[in-house]
């Protein structure tokens, strides 16, 4: 699973019904800015930390232009980092706004998904500040303690990606959400 493309913009397209005939118009969805040298996807998460209750944990895999292969990096967070952060930049209020015209049994199953995308959005943007400062050419686990300011800073000035990505991945029309 991709999340993040490292070149221009994911485009989610979508059909809108004009005056009996369908029409196609594009939601670009707005990406964290990353390096060009890389390239990022989601491996797996988030899931539960063995042997650590309240921690979580995305893998991501990276891989560098210059490499000759990519290298795994496990972004952590504790439960209590991803209600602050969602608190932060109010994800509660915006999920609530962007699921609401859908039928309560659609509306359940995308708060669940929404949450889970929310912190897959979050750990990359985590990972960015990573992959700015350098990173060796080794697996590794990047700790709930790392950048704690620069993170959280990080995550209120990208509240646009992560909800762009959030509302893309749901398949919510571009009228359906707010993305900034």
């Amino acid at each position: 699973m991709n999340i993040l493309s490292s070149r221009g913009q994911a485009v989610n397209e979508t059909a809108e019904k004009t005056g009996g005939r369908a029409t196609m118009s594009a939601m670009a969805v707005k990406h964290a800015p990353e390096s060009s040298q890389f390239r990022v996807t989601l491996f797996v998460g988030p899931q539960p930390v063995a042997g650590s209750p309240g921690l979580c944990s995305c893998v991501f895999n990276v891989k560098k232009r210059s490499w000759k292969g990519g290298i795994q990096v496990a972004v952590n967070m504790t439960q209590r980092q991803i209600d602050r952060l969602s608190t932060d930049m109010d994800f509660l209020g915006w999920r609530t706004e962007a699921l609401r015209d859908l039928s309560a049994e659609d509306r359940a199953s995308c708060q669940e998904r929404a949450g889970e995308l929310f912190v897959q959005a979050v750990c990359w943007c985590k990972l960015d500040i990573l992959l700015q400062s350098g990173i060796a050419q080794e697996n590794q686990c990047l700790a709930e303690d790392s950048w704690i300011v620069e993170f959280g800073e990080a995550v209120i000035r990208r509240r646009s990606f992560i909800t762009s990505y959030i509302a893309a991945e749901l398949d919510l029309a571009p009228g359906e959400v707010d993305a900034s």
